[in-house]
This record gives C-alpha cells, sequence and structure tokens, in this order.
C-alpha cells in the first residue's frame, strides 16, 4: 500500500486537484467503507477517488467546498453557472466564435438557395420547345390573373436559358450531388486538421463556385454543373466541422444554447437570402440575376477573411483570450473529457499508475473504464451491425420523406409561384422565405416543451420521438398538399405554408435526436449516414418532378408533385412510428465491456456496486 504522497502525483494527473489529497472522510464516505481496517492514507486515497469520479460524471459531492474556490474541489459552480469566476466582459472569445459561426451558416445557405429564385429569372420558359417527337406545345396555366397573385410592377424580362424542366431540376439538384460525399470526410478532417481550416475553406470554396456560377452558365450546362457539384462539396464538410469546433470551445451546459444560436444562421440566412436574391434579380445591372451570385459570394469571401483572424481551433492556442476564460472553457471540458479516452491519450497509462493493490482506487478504475468503454467509440465500428439496425433505418427512412417534401418545396415551389400562381420574382422570394423563419420559431417552441413533458415524465423518450416526428411529418404535409388546393389565393398559400408548415420545426425534437439513444458512442457516424441518405432527395426530387411536368405547367400536374412528397412524408413517418426504438443498442457497447465485467474479481463488483448505491442514495 503506497503512502498518500505518492497517490497525490497521479491522482492530480487524471484531473483530481492536489488540495483535495489533505481531506480524510466525506458524509459518503462516512456512510459506507470498502474495509473497517484501512489506514488513513489508504482512506484519503478513496475519498480522493470517489470525489474524482462524482465530478466526472459531474454529481454534486458532499462536503463544505467553498463555491468560490474552482481551483479547489468544486467545480461544478461553473459549469452549472454558464460563466467564468462570475466577471462580467463586454465580449468574450466564445461569443465571437459563436456569432461568426451564425454568419458562416447565414452566408452558405444564402449561396445554397439564391439558384432556386435566380432560375426564375434565367429560364425563359415561353420559349422551351416541345420534346423530340412530340409536336405540342407547352402548357402554361394562366387560370391564375396576375392581378391576383399579389403581383408588382416588377415584371421579368425572358430569361437567357431554354432549360425544360428535366434540365432545370438537374441543375437544382447537382449542388447535393457534392454536398453528400464530404459530410463524413469532414468530420474526419475536422478532427485531424482542425475545425478553423475545414470550416474556413469550406466556406471560401463554396464563395468562390458561387461566383463562378454565371460564368459556367454561359459558358456551357455541364460546366454550371461541375460547378455547382463542387460548390456543394465545399459546403458539405461546414456542419461536421463546426461540431468538433463545438466540442473543443463551448463547455458542456453552454452547448445547447451556443448550437442552437449557431445553426439558427440556416434559417435567418434563408430567411435573407431569398427576398434579397429576388429584389437583385429584378435589377437591371449586370443583367440582374448574376447579382444573386457575386454578392453573396463576394460576401463569404469577407467573411472567411474576419474569420481567419478572430476565430481558432482551440482556447489553449488562441492568442487574444483571456487567462479566466480559457480555465473556464479548459477547466469545464476537462472535468468530462477523461469519459472519452480520444481527447486524453494518456488516461489509460495515468490510471494505470494508480496503486492496483488500493481497493477503492480499483473499484474507482473499474467504475469510471466501464463508462468510457460504454459511451467513446473504440477504433473499430460495427459497420455490419449498424448498416442491418432496424431503429436506424427507420430514421433513414423518415428523414428521406422530410427531405423530399423540404427540397421540393425549397427548390420548386418558386417555380410554381411563378409559372402557375404568376407571382413577380420578389414577392415570390418573399413567401417563400416566410415560412424558413416561422418554422425556426416553432421548432424553439417544440423542443422546450419537449423537454418539458420529459423532465416530468408525462411522457417517455420513444413516445416523445414518435410524437414530435409525427407532428413534424403529417402537419406540413397536409399543408403542402393544400397549396395545390387553394387555388390562386396568396393569402391561402401564405397561410398553408408559412402557418401550417411551420411544424415541420418539430423534427428537432422529434428523429434527431434518436441516433444518441440508439448509441451514445456511434451517434456521429450513425447521423452522417442518416444525413447522407436524406439529402440524396436533393437531387432526386427535382429531377423527378421535372419529369412530373413535363412540359406541362398546369395546377393538376403540380398537384401531384405535392401529393407526392406529402405521402412520401407521411410514409416514413408510419415506418418511423412502427420500427423506431430509444433504446441503446447491443452493439453499441464494445465487447470488452462485457468480457471485463465477466474477469472482474467479486471484490471490485462489490465496490463498483457500492459507488452505485451511494450515487441513488
Amino acid at each position: 500500500m503506497p503512502s498518500s504522497s505518492s497517490v497525490k502525483p497521479n491522482t492530480k494527473s487524471v484531473g483530481v486537484d492536489t488540495k483535495t489529497s489533505g481531506r480524510k472522510e466525506s458524509n459518503i464516505h462516512k456512510k459506507t467503507s470498502i474495509s473497517t481496517n484501512t489506514t488513513s492514507s489508504s482512506e484519503a486515497t478513496d475519498e480522493e477517488d470517489s470525489q474524482h469520479y462524482r465530478r466526472s460524471i459531474m454529481l454534486p459531492t458532499n462536503g463544505s467546498e467553498d463555491e468560490d474556490d474552482y481551483g479547489s474541489t468544486n467545480v461544478e459552480a461553473p459549469l452549472i453557472s454558464g460563466h467564468d469566476d462570475g466577471e462580467c466582459e463586454c465580449i468574450n472569445t466564445r461569443t465571437i466564435f459563436g456569432l461568426m459561426g451564425f454568419f458562416g451558416f447565414a452566408v452558405v445557405y444564402a449561396m445554397r438557395v439564391n439558384l432556386s429564385v435566380a432560375i426564375v429569372a434565367m429560364v425563359n420558359q415561353t420559349a422551351i420547345p416541345p420534346e423530340e417527337g412530340n409536336n405540342t406545345t407547352p402548357v402554361i396555366d394562366n387560370s391564375c390573373p396576375a392581378s391576383e397573385a399579389k403581383n408588382s410592377s416588377s415584371v421579368l424580362p425572358g430569361g437567357d436559358f431554354v432549360w425544360d424542366e428535366a434540365t432545370q431540376g438537374l441543375v437544382l439538384g447537382s449542388f447535393f450531388y457534392g454536398y453528400v460525399l464530404t459530410q463524413i470526410p469532414g468530420g474526419r478532417m475536422a478532427e485531424i486538421l482542425g475545425g478553423k481550416l475545414i470550416y474556413g475553406y469550406g466556406v471560401l470554396i463554396t464563395a468562390l463556385f458561387t461566383i463562378l456560377t454565371p460564368i459556367a452558365a454561359y459558358w456551357d450546362l455541364p460546366s454550371l454543373i461541375l460547378v455547382r457539384i463542387l460548390e456543394g462539396m465545399g459546403e458539405g464538410v461546414t456542419y461536421p466541422a463546426m461540431h468538433a469546433m463545438l466540442a473543443h470551445w463551448i463547455p458542456p451546459l453552454e452547448r445547447n444554447k451556443f448550437a442552437a444560436v449557431v445553426y439558427a444562421g440556416s434559417n435567418i440566412g434563408t430567411v435573407i437570402s431569398m427576398p434579397l436574391a429576388g429584389w437583385l434579380c429584378s435589377l437591371e445591372f449586370l443583367g440582374g440575376w448574376p447579382l444573386a451570385f457575386y454578392v453573396f459570394g463576394i460576401l463569404g469571401i469577407i467573411w472567411f477573411v474576419f474569420w481567419m483572424y478572430l476565430v481558432y481551433d482551440k482556447p489553449s492556442v488562441h492568442p487574444r483570450i483571456s487567462a479566466k476564460e480559457r480555465e473556464y472553457i479548459e477547466r469545464c471540458i476537462g472535468v468530462t473529457k477523461k469519459l472519452d479516452p480520444k481527447s486524453d491519450n494518456n488516461y489509460a497509462q495515468e490510471e494505470a499508475a494508480v496503486d492496483s493493490d488500493a481497493d477503492a482506487s480499483d473499484d474507482y478504475r473499474v467504475n469510471v473504464s466501464s463508462s468510457v468503454e460504454s459511451h467513446s467509440a473504440p477504433a473499430s465500428i460495427p459497420w455490419r451491425a449498424i448498416m442491418t439496425s432496424v431503429p436506424l433505418w427507420a430514421i433513414l427512412i423518415t428523414q428521406c420523406g422530410q427531405s423530399w417534401a423540404f427540397y421540393t418545396q425549397l427548390t420548386e415551389l418558386p417555380t410554381y409561384m411563378n409559372n402557375i400562381l404568376h407571382f413577380d420574382i420578389q414577392s415570390n422570394a418573399v413567401l417563400n422565405a416566410i415560412p424558413y423563419l416561422t418554422s425556426w420559431l416553432v421548432g424553439i417552441g417544440c423542443s422546450a416543451v419537449a423537454d418539458w413533458m420529459l423532465e416530468r415524465r408525462y411522457i417517455t423518450t420513444l413516445t416523445s420521438y414518435k410524437f414530435w416526428n409525427s407532428i413534424a411529418s403529417f402537419i406540413p404535409s397536409l399543408g403542402l398538399i393544400g397549396v395545390g388546393y387553394v387555388g390562386c389565393s396568396w393569402q391561402w398559400v401564405t397561410f398553408m405554408l408559412a402557418g401550417v408548415g411551420s411544424f415541420a420545426g418539430a423534427i428537432y425534437p422529434g428523429n434527431q435526436m434518436n441516433h444518441i439513444s440508439l448509441s451514445p458512442a456511434y451517434a456521429g457516424t450513425m447521423y452522417g449516414i442518416t444525413n447522407s441518405a436524406a439529402n440524396i432527395c436533393g437531387f432526386l426530387a427535382p429531377y423527378v418532378i421535372g419529369l412530373i411536368i413535363n412540359h406541362n405547367e398546369t395546377m393538376l400536374q403540380w398537384r401531384k408533385v405535392f401529393w407526392l412528397a406529402g405521402g412520401l412524408n407521411i410514409a416514413g413517418n408510419i415506418i418511423y412510428i412502427l420500427f423506431a426504438s430509444a433504446e441503446e443498442q447491443s452493439w453499441s457497447r464494445p465487447t470488452a465491456t462485457a468480457n471485463n465485467q465477466e474477469d472482474m474479481p467479486r471484490r471490485q463488483r462489490r465496490g463498483r456496486r457500492r459507488i452505485s448505491d451511494e450515487i441513488t442514495t
């Protein structure tokens, strides 16, 4: 049995402050003890390990530690308070990071959706020739007069390109060919090279190819499609790269707030860019519609310059961060990072350095190492088990249905507004932007209600997933289908899209969090799989819609489009209701965990149960 002084350095190396090494007992240690004949030195070691474990899972400790002494054992205070040392700063570095991330997503989404608006001005609908072998002329539905469609004096001349509906669908969907390719690699590159570079260069590449879009369009159609694919590849890395940076920068109990702010940039960018793109397309300067690409592309380059100067991969390498903020972030993240062995490569060596003969240390070490194995991904990923998981396929199918409806509205609805309802391009863009704002607001409200219901145990986790996912699928589908039946009334169209359709925001407390329940260790990999599959609809939906319309721009044909989108959305949700699960899957926990428990000495198993009993009491 080593002396207490020999244990202090090892204990400190795994996150326990040496100030606690002199404490002999706590209320919990008085309650239960591994052995009644241990020395005072082993009692101190046992108590340090018990306190260490409680802090690692952010459980309150029993004792009279000073709440303001963050350098001592009480590290929960800053985690709960959400600020560092109670000191008010005008703006801290992580707030700057959050704002830059917000504007980054706003810019990339503006560069993604601008083509959906600009294509209305780019295409000369009346000059589209009939299909080869088909002598009929293209049909344009004029049942809705312009005066009833909230038309202004802004009338677009005939566009520069003669693309039929199938070609337009190919152009609109080409972005997503590249977008789905780089999502999973983007996360891995962010881990190796740093999220700052991957996210920053992802936005920069997107901006450069956005500026090249008008040039490529005038060159030829294949060049335009290639540029859009490359643009999608650049933007595809942004989400996984930002996710990696949040893990380094934001303390655990601040991540929800920061994630909501940062990712809101995608909604706000869509809301602002669609009407702005519509206004730019109505101008005569430089041909009008190219401005929608030049302006947002230049904004992306300007954002990149500020990003590279203001943001860094980690607090430890930021040259302008205050010492207090850096210490706060690193301490808060450091409290829990040892639960992930990949975030601390020396963890196993440090644990092995603790005396293996000390009962309390053994008990603690077994308990924590088991927790690590249970909730962190090992080097080998069980691909076969993941790809044959029925609950995961349920998530994938419902996300595909929801994405089909989403991309139908995002990429094709502006064309419907122009050709059927005869909206001018500015009114068209404004109306199409409103649903993204209302959906974001409804999503925040639904998430708050969902957390409230779960906290009070009014509903189980699985029931919550199914309920909110049903809200996000059924109600917006009815609104989208209803657009084809409300006639020429722009007021009813607005209600169907911005009112009924806003419930699509309920997807956030729906299937979006289900991956974590199935497997905390592989949630990122699983989300990459389902999100990649869902975004295939980004290029598949526009192409299929082009085949359905097929030179027949009538209300009847568009009703088929809306029924297809709503039907797939509802069908996907039914599959989700039948096969979804909120239980952690058997393959989620490494096999080594079960083997370790079987080989575990009886004394260690008793110690593990003892610590578990203390926590529950």
